[in-house]
């Protein structure tokens, strides 16, 4: 008897803590943010002399940029796009816009959530992390990638 109303107790406990964590609503992953500024970066990206002929480059790039940026659990919500600016064969470089758009007024995000660092530092994991032919892995040399705001 003293058993079974242990089992029964625990089970009751079990019951209202199952029912507790249900209801429970995390505020900020629900938040609706203004998002009413632009943050813009330009990125410069340093090619390998054998692959400036490849005619498929930038737009590869730009899909392999907007995937990453897109799929990125702390940007993926601030990015709205990315845009190939200037390729130049002569001096082996590839320039892109990245922009977000950001809250407005808002200095400390300005200021953690959309530094260069984090940023930059989004791309280089990912450069990092994937296993890429020679010319998609652009990037693996940190000096291959420059960032200005």
């Amino acid at each position: 008897m003293a058993i079974t109303s242990i089992f029964l107790g625990l089970f009751v406990v079990i019951i209202i803590s199952l029912c507790l964590f249900g209801a429970y609503v995390d505020e900020d992953e629900n938040e609706i943010l203004e998002l009413s500024s632009n943050k813009t970066f330009l990125l410069m990206l340093k090619i390998p002399e054998e692959c400036v002929t490849d005619e498929e480059l930038p737009r590869l790039l730009t899909k392999r940029l907007t995937d990453v940026y897109s799929s990125s659990p702390s940007l993926s919500r601030y990015f709205t796009s990315v845009e190939a600016m200037d390729f130049r064969e002569e001096n082996a470089t590839i320039t892109y816009h990245l922009q977000f758009e950001v809250p407005s007024k808002d200095d400390n995000f300005l200021k953690y959530m959309m530094s260069e660092e984090l940023v930059l530092g989004i791309l280089l994991q990912d450069f990092h992390d994937q296993n890429m032919s020679a010319c998609e892995a652009l990037g693996l040399d940190p000096e291959s990638l420059l960032l200005y705001e």
